[in-house]
């Protein structure tokens, strides 16, 4: 079985308060991919950045003092069509952080012939779940299709994609 995981597409990352036009333009692509994925009995996976209210105080918010994705606003959903096609049966993780415990966690218990990663941030959450993957599922082919992912700066994303590359990631 093929897994694809869409990475963080919420409202804050794509209009919201960190929000970036090249986000926007991923709907319909990420929206192309699970509905091919799931014609082919693929399973389709979702993490959502998700904090609190106190999200300044956290370590993360010292760093990056713009409140987002807090659980039950608007910014915490998913964006677009891509909010359209989720089902009630998909795994979804709730991440405080950039990479998701629980999805290594899971993945560790699963047998994938691939697991593809789309969505956002490409040089944060993308990469930190990228690499997680791969630390769990080292024999099989961990795929990041360039045109799926995105930053709110070219540099950044571009390094991601070649850092992702040098660790055995296949970059499409």
């Amino acid at each position: 079985m093929k897994c694809l995981i869409v990475v963080d597409y919420q409202v804050d990352f794509v209009t919201g308060t960190l929000g970036f036009k090249k986000a926007e333009l991923l709907d319909e692509i990420i929206c192309k991919k699970i509905e091919e994925y799931r014609k082919n009995n693929g399973e389709v996976i979702f993490t959502f950045d998700t904090h609190t209210e106190d999200y300044l105080q956290s370590y993360e918010g010292k760093n990056l003092p713009v409140p987002h994705c807090i659980e039950s606003t608007e910014g915490h959903s998913l964006y677009g069509k891509v909010a359209e096609l989720i089902r009630v049966n998909d795994k979804c993780f709730y991440k405080k952080t950039f990479g998701s415990v629980e999805l290594l966690d899971y993945l560790r218990t699963r047998e994938y012939e691939s697991i593809e990663l789309c969505g956002v941030v490409s040089n944060i959450c993308v990469i930190s779940n990228a690499v997680l993957a791969k630390a769990v599922q080292t024999e099989t082919d961990i795929i990041v299709d360039s045109c799926a992912v995105a930053s709110n700066d070219d540099t950044l994303n571009r390094y991601a994609l070649e850092v992702m590359k040098g660790m055995q990631i296949k970059v499409i």
